[in-house]
């Protein structure tokens, strides 16, 4: 694993500051783009030191953009920068960005960390990626953190806003049986690693369809999958109403209805609410 980008971190003419996991993670992500002809924007920019090294790593092909709360940015634009002045939280700020720049193809956002200016510059930020680009947000640690004013944890963070972005791309398969949106239509997946969410977009995707292998005696399988819960449940109700086989009417009726043993759901609800209050602690 080279650590080109780190080289280039460490020699910055001005200031910048990174979590040091993230240059692997970076290196891995963004080394297809290098010596490319893309637009590159990043949140967040301070002063500056982070544009030099991304400039440094894509090459002199890249173009990059860098967007800051802060008007004293603007001195930027001396390096050879594009610099944009606005709020990310805002829908009026990437309306009038994205109609001047266009679309791009990396979006890194490294800018104020709450959970509206994360969620904010994502929804308006996912139909302005090119195809085969992405939406990278940094620092979402702060989707659980207490303290420094982030509002978290809530039920609103950006990080269940990404868990929301999950179910939307799940809409893709007819059996969710829910109606699909943007997020289905142009994510094709999300990458979660230690404070960084990577979001990978594509041009609109397919919906999911069954395929099946081609065999001239095919065979039909049964599914085990709740078995051993019919047997506990014809078992449980052997004792209460008398010897019950597993063809019986009854449960062939419960298999209509419910297409699974309901003690299966009150089984398993019990089971997995325990490893969710083990690891909530």
């Amino acid at each position: 694993m080279t650590k080109r980008l780190f080289s280039y971190f460490k020699s910055l003419p001005r200031y910048s500051i990174k979590w040091d996991h993230y240059f692997e993670i970076y290196e891995n992500i963004f080394n297809r783009f290098r010596n490319k002809k893309i637009i590159f924007v990043e949140i967040g920019v301070g002063d500056g030191g982070s544009l030099h090294m991304w400039r440094a790593f894509f090459g002199k092909k890249a173009r990059i953009i860098g967007i800051e709360l802060n008007p004293d940015a603007k001195k930027l634009e001396d390096d050879g920068f594009e610099i944009y002045i606005g709020d990310q939280s805002t829908k009026e700020f990437w309306y009038k960005f994205y109609k001047k720049i266009g679309k791009i193809d990396i979006l890194l956002d490294d800018g104020g960390h709450r959970n509206l200016q994360q969620i904010t510059s994502v929804v308006e930020s996912i139909k302005n990626i090119k195809n085969g680009g992405m939406i990278v947000v940094e620092d979402t640690c702060s989707s659980y953190m207490k303290k420094m004013g982030f509002g978290n944890p809530s039920k609103y963070s950006f990080i269940n806003f990404c868990n929301l972005l999950v179910e939307n791309i799940h809409r893709r398969n007819p059996f969710v049986e829910k109606k699909e949106n943007i997020f289905s239509d142009k994510i094709h997946s999300i990458t979660f690693y230690e404070s960084i969410t990577q979001i990978n977009v594509l041009k609109k995707i397919k919906k999911s369809i069954f395929v099946t292998s081609r065999t001239k005696n095919p065979v039909y399988f049964i599914d085990y999958r709740n078995r051993g819960y019919f047997i506990k449940t014809i078992s449980l109700f052997s004792k209460l109403f008398g010897e019950l086989k597993e063809d019986a009417l009854f449960f062939k009726i419960l298999r209509k209805l419910f297409h699974r043993n309901p003690f299966f759901w009150i089984h398993e609800k019990l089971k997995v609410k325990r490893y969710f209050k083990t690891y909530q602690k």
